[in-house]
């Protein structure tokens, strides 16, 4: 009886990691951005996010362009990189905000069953799965500014005030913002903004905003903020799950697969 129990669980093991890394597969053939985005899901007017591979190949560094530049230009392309979509009004599966098992099956269990609500409506770390999946709010967009200011040696902070998320980087000795999330650069500290947020009115307007808008970004500038150092500093926790997961997610279907096979011949042998 023992035995066969024993018998039992490992053949359940073995179909567990078969099945594990069947989704893995399928996951490689998948597209975790919706393939179409309505005018009617969209936050903003004219707010399709721009095609993956274009805007990653917009975040290499050009030939001559300074780092101030640079940190421009790709405000601008991470911007137009993220569609605004209305989560209020849809299930978290319908933009793939809760990870599809076959994207991570990590992720997926945690979003279903733990009660976290960051993982029911998931916000990546790594800039690339964000950009492919091509939704975002201010957190995610300033996620990606960090890292691709980092990968380029640019040192830069994530700034949350109160409702919204920018990062800052020094050029010299002046600190500048960059708002990811709206396409707008800001020639002025966060210190400075908090300090008199009209500063920012007409860099906003140029950009296309309007007048309650502006005066949404005068109320949030008006509040004290947060420094962090980087994405690992931001969301160190959810960072470092979601690296070890994405690690984890080949090696233990095929764990789970070759435990049952070397159990069966070293049974058969004795």
């Amino acid at each position: 009886m023992l035995n066969l129990i024993k018998t039992f669980i490992v053949i359940l093991i073995f179909i567990s990691g078969v099945a594990l890394t069947t989704l893995n597969i399928y996951g490689e053939f998948q597209n975790i951005r919706t393939s179409v985005f309505f005018d009617d899901e969209l936050r903003f007017n004219n707010d399709q996010p721009a095609e993956f591979q274009s805007t990653m190949s917009q975040l290499a560094k050009l030939e001559g362009e300074s780092d101030l530049q640079f940190s421009k230009r790709v405000t601008k392309v991470i911007a137009a990189g993220l569609a605004h979509i209305h989560w209020e009004r849809y299930e978290a599966e319908k933009f793939n905000q809760l990870i599809p098992i076959w994207e991570n099956y990590f992720l997926y269990f945690m979003g279903k069953f733990s009660g976290i609500p960051e993982f029911k409506k998931y916000h990546f770390a790594n800039y690339e799965r964000s950009l492919e999946r091509g939704i975002g709010i201010c957190g995610d967009a300033s996620m990606v500014l960090s890292q691709v200011l980092t990968n380029n040696n640019i040192m830069n902070n994530i700034i949350t005030f109160p409702e919204h998320v920018v990062v800052s980087a020094k050029f010299d000795t002046q600190e500048k913002v960059f708002d990811p999330d709206f396409g707008v650069s800001l020639p002025f500290s966060p210190d400075e903004i908090m300090q008199s947020p009209s500063l920012v009115n007409d860099y906003y307007i140029n950009a296309g905003y309007f007048d309650y808008d502006i005066k949404a970004f005068n109320r949030i500038y008006n509040n004290s903020f947060q420094r962090w150092d980087e994405v690992k500093h931001f969301i160190t926790k959810k960072y470092y799950f979601e690296k070890f997961s994405y690690w984890l997610k080949w090696p233990l279907p095929i764990l789970l697969t070759l435990i049952p096979i070397l159990y069966f011949v070293r049974r058969n042998k004795v």
